[in-house]
């Protein structure tokens, strides 16, 4: 399972970093395909779905990734339930602001790769 969380733990930086990059590059547009919705969607889902993969081989298995990358995953928690409480200012320009916070996800599941098995 922890093969797993590591092969995935690419995929969902990819995917963060595809849409980010989209979004980032369509903020000027009036109207959003409904399809970038759908992927900004698949893109929170396979982060939050690699939080709650790494806690549940933590307390299941007591694999002990390293203070940092626990640290990494913390952040991302917050950073996306910051997203849903400020949500209602994010239709303001959703294609700028979704894109910058995949790509800031995106950085923070690199850190949160890189430093598997380091303590502070």
């Amino acid at each position: 399972m922890s093969e797993i969380h590591a092969i995935l733990g690419w995929v969902a930086v990819v995917i963060n970093g595809v849409v980010g990059f989209w979004g980032v590059l369509m903020y000027r547009r009036e109207r959003l395909p409904s399809v970038f919705y759908w992927a900004v969607g698949l893109a929170i889902l396979s982060l939050l779905f690699q939080v709650l993969l790494g806690v549940t081989l933590m307390s299941s298995q007591g694999l002990d990734p390293g203070n940092q990358h626990v640290f990494y995953g913390v952040i991302i928690a917050v950073t996306l339930s910051f997203v849903y409480i400020y949500r209602a200012q994010f239709r303001k320009r959703p294609a700028l602001y979704y894109g910058l916070l995949l790509l800031f996800t995106m950085g923070l599941g690199i850190r949160g790769i890189m430093t598997f098995g380091v303590d502070f």
